[in-house]
């Protein structure tokens, strides 16, 4: 069965919303027949390349509030991490665009290290706050991931899997998202939201069961 996830990395829920369907995974008894895979999506598609705002600056004139209403809003969502085991510390990393990144998760998933890079460049941003605009902050996290260090040069240096990108947004908004995260199950099963871990574990159970009856028939 295949688990197909819609995120952005520089979405907190997004890295809530992981850790708790990798908590659901872990108990299911099926876990060793799933496979997850990454899809692209760009909470901000007109950031600049490279950063030269705060996030907290570009949220605080998103919605129109001063700088600590800003900081307590952001506050309630890293005790939400806080609680799945996730130190956030993001709100002066630089904002920018997250094309680059998502094109190298690309080349992860061709090189089979889609999982190790995502994780890498998660951190990166959200407990190290480094900015994703950043190529050696992209290169370092390409490195810890284990990508081949030629091929990742390759694709910094072009605008290689940007089709590849844009075509995982366009499927999320023929499934109807508009936001992320976004769970596609089996290609049926769809879940908005960084939902609580036993909600991941019925949707896990309900696919499976219906996938298993459908082979029966």
């Amino acid at each position: 069965m295949r688990i197909e996830i819609w995120a952005d990395v520089v979405c907190p829920w997004c890295y809530i919303g992981k850790r708790r369907l990798e908590k659901a995974l872990a108990s299911f008894e099926h876990r060793d027949e799933v496979e997850v895979v990454y899809r692209s999506y760009e909470l901000d598609p007109f950031a600049p390349e490279v950063g030269t705002e705060t996030t907290v600056q570009v949220l605080g004139r998103k919605f129109g509030a001063d700088e600590a209403g800003t900081r307590e809003m952001m506050a309630r969502a890293d005790e939400v991490a806080a609680g799945e085991g996730l130190e956030f510390a993001h709100a002066d990393a630089l904002h920018a665009r997250t094309l680059t990144a998502h094109r190298l998760l690309h080349l992860a998933a061709a090189e089979g290290r889609q999982h190790q890079l995502m994780e890498q460049v998660l951190a990166a941003y959200f407990t190290r706050g480094e900015s994703l605009g950043d190529h050696d902050v992209l290169r370092r996290a390409a490195a810890a991931a284990g990508l081949d260090a030629g091929r990742v040069e390759d694709v910094l240096g072009s605008d290689e899997f940007r089709d590849e990108v844009m075509a995982d947004v366009a499927q999320a908004r023929a499934y109807g998202s508009s936001g992320v995260p976004f769970f596609v199950l089996d290609g049926r099963f769809g879940i908005s939201g960084a939902q609580p871990t036993e909600l991941f574990e019925q949707a896990l159970t309900q696919a499976w069961d219906s996938r298993e009856a459908e082979l029966v028939e």
